[in-house]
């Protein structure tokens, strides 16, 4: 396993030279304008062991109640899965995922969510869409592409496509408390929940909403949507965008049919989402998928002594 699982950082620099499948475009994996360089994808950043306050400066009522844990250590992906990573998932296993095998299917329903920015939408109140052919490899539907975007989170992936992701990795999904405790280590200051998303100054230093949303995206962070991995400054602890860019799948349930998500998203905003904290969750249907929902992948450690992963 720990040799599967270091097939990992391979493949992903595989998947940076790798050919789309014949039955999409080819995409552009050049250096993108801002984010991580080549050699710094597919990185694992050690988690040490630890305890923090889950659930702690809770806002929502779901946040609560405030407990101390304590976790094991574990590495994590420095970054969300990009379309670079997911691209080569695809090729070698030739996996659909639930967005891909609906559009084949037809039907209501077919498609997966996507979020219409304000200057795109018909009307004020035309934000969210179930739109028939949007999945990983068309974001925001038919004609659109990732073309330009391999570095950026793939979405429009469930839970299930999350998990197939990390087994074929040799990895997992993180629990909500490895991923709350990896954020909230990660704070710049850790008495502010906040300042994950916002400096002392509240200038914005993760990718959030800025504005009254859903109507006026200022877009002061310099992003308008989802950004490139790693266009924001990493976490005291070296992790990128786990505050705002895309919510993330966590391995956690919430309620029947509906598992954790964790971290918020480029659409969470003061006046209406919150949720730029590392106690913020949230639930979400198994089966779905949207725009603004990726994930990222973690490992065990090795047991002591047992040296590097063959």
């Amino acid at each position: 396993m720990r040799r599967a699982g270091a097939l990992l950082a391979a493949a992903v620099l595989a998947a940076c030279g790798a050919a789309a499948p014949s039955d999409a475009p080819l995409v552009d994996v050049s250096r993108p304008t801002c984010g991580l360089d080549a050699d710094a994808i597919g990185q694992f950043v050690n988690i040490p062991s630890g305890q923090y306050r889950k659930g702690a400066y809770a806002v929502y009522p779901e946040e609560a109640p405030e407990m101390i844990l304590h976790i094991a250590g574990f590495e994590m992906l420095a970054h969300e899965v990009t379309n670079a990573e997911f691209a080569r998932f695809s090729e070698a296993t030739g996996y659909l995922t639930t967005a891909e095998r609906s559009v084949a299917a037809g039907g209501p329903g077919a498609g997966s969510a996507v979020f219409r920015m304000p200057a795109e939408r018909a009307a004020p109140t035309d934000t969210w869409q179930l739109v028939p052919g949007a999945t990983w490899r068309a974001p925001e539907g038919p004609g659109s592409d990732i073309f330009a975007r391999m570095h950026h989170p793939v979405v429009h992936v469930s839970l299930g496509d999350a998990e197939a992701f990390a087994a074929w990795a040799g990895a997992r999904l993180p629990t909500e408390e490895e991923w709350e405790y990896a954020a909230a280590i990660g704070l710049p200051d850790p008495a502010d929940p906040q300042s994950g998303a916002f400096d002392a100054s509240g200038k914005p230093v993760a990718n959030t909403w800025q504005g009254i949303f859903p109507v006026i995206d200022q877009a002061s962070d310099g992003v308008a949507g989802r950004a490139t991995a790693g266009c924001f400054a990493p976490s005291a602890i070296g992790l990128y965008d786990m505050i705002g860019n895309v919510w993330e799948w966590t391995a956690t349930p919430y309620q029947a049919g509906e598992n954790t998500i964790k971290g918020g998203s480029y659409l969470c905003a003061d006046n209406f989402c919150r949720r730029y904290r590392p106690a913020a969750r949230q639930p979400q249907e198994m089966d779905f998928s949207s725009g603004h929902i990726g994930f990222r992948v973690v490992r065990d450690m090795p047991p002591a002594g047992s040296g590097p992963p063959e």
